[in-house]
């Protein structure tokens, strides 16, 4: 999927919490930037030369500017590192066009966001715009480990977001974790939406299977790596061109599949927009990863972005 890339000039770098650097990009002739909607976000060459997603954090009425926040991952691929620890005021770095696989639903009468650490990013272009554009009611629950490394806390804290914010900091303590029961309890028609740690968005899965899957929404940039240790290669074959693939562990189908020249539609790359969703015609066994598939559709479905099979995959491609 290629994706032009345009170069912006770094005009803002500040950081907004522990391990938390907020970057703002503009043109330098103040020229208005692409349009996007709440929950978008852009990918970026960072100065170590990865793309890397990043949610626009800024209102979408803002369009001289866009805005990210990007959490240093000591433990990650290198991205944020060279982001958080390299780019500088000044810069120029590439940039590609707003993309949103998380965008509000517009039939939603109201909204509850659930964002665990820097999984805030997301929902700040949402509340931004539904506070200043007066739009639908929404309540944001913002759970981390700490305060300090809650950004982003300042501007909750003010007039603007008074009654519909909630903050929880548990210090890492499971006995003093946010009891989100009794706000998934009752779907009362709202739409959620929810990102962070795998934990946090599978507790969330699990306490909203009885909320239509149509209303329940996930973001998953794939900061918080489901664990490769027992991955094993398994084939996979293509049903309506009979060409098989093996799958090595270390890399996905779509790894594969792309490489091969083969055209699956896909954006995410983490399991969590449903995009690249294909129709099993026959499987051993299936390992699902993703966020998107209700059990249902586990036993018909792969996500081809992060999902694996064991023995041989037929899939209706």
């Amino acid at each position: 999927m290629d994706e032009a890339f345009t170069a912006l000039r770094v005009r803002r770098a500040q950081m907004v919490a522990d391990g938390i650097r907020l970057f703002e990009f503009a043109r330098d002739d103040n020229a208005a930037l692409p349009e996007f909607t709440p929950g978008a976000h852009l990918k970026v060459k960072t100065p170590n030369g990865l793309v890397r997603r990043y949610s626009l954090t800024s209102d979408p009425d803002d369009r001289d500017f866009y805005q990210i926040a990007v959490k240093r991952e000591a433990e990650g691929g290198g991205g944020s590192r060279s982001m958080v620890d390299d780019a500088r005021v000044g810069d120029l770095l590439e940039v590609a066009a707003p993309r949103n696989d998380f965008a509000l639903a517009a039939n939603a009468p109201s909204y509850i966001f659930i964002a665990g650490g820097i999984g805030i990013t997301p929902f700040m272009s949402m509340a931004r715009h539904l506070v200043n554009a007066g739009g639908k009611p929404f309540r944001l629950y913002y759970l981390g480990r700490n305060p300090s490394a809650m950004a982003f806390a300042e501007e909750f804290a003010g007039p603007a977001f008074r009654g519909r914010v909630v903050m929880h900091s548990d210090d890492g303590d499971p006995d003093r974790a946010y009891d989100l029961w009794p706000v998934l309890e009752r779907p009362k028609g709202a739409h959620l939406y929810c990102c962070g740690p795998r934990g946090l968005m599978q507790s969330v899965r699990d306490m909203t299977g009885h909320w239509s899957s149509a209303s329940v929404h996930f973001e998953d940039f794939g900061t918080t790596k489901v664990s490769t240790l027992d991955d094993q290669d398994f084939t996979l074959t293509l049903a309506k061109s009979g060409r098989s693939f093996v799958i090595p562990a270390g890399q996905t189908a779509l790894d594969v599949l792309r490489d091969a020249g083969v055209n699956v539609s896909y954006s995410c790359e983490s399991g969590s927009c449903g995009t690249c969703i294909c129709d099993v015609v026959s499987a051993e066994a299936l390992d699902h990863r993703d966020m998107v598939l209700t059990e249902r559709e586990k036993t018909n479905k792969f996500v081809v972005c992060i999902s694996r099979a064991k023995g041989e995959l037929v899939l209706d491609l």
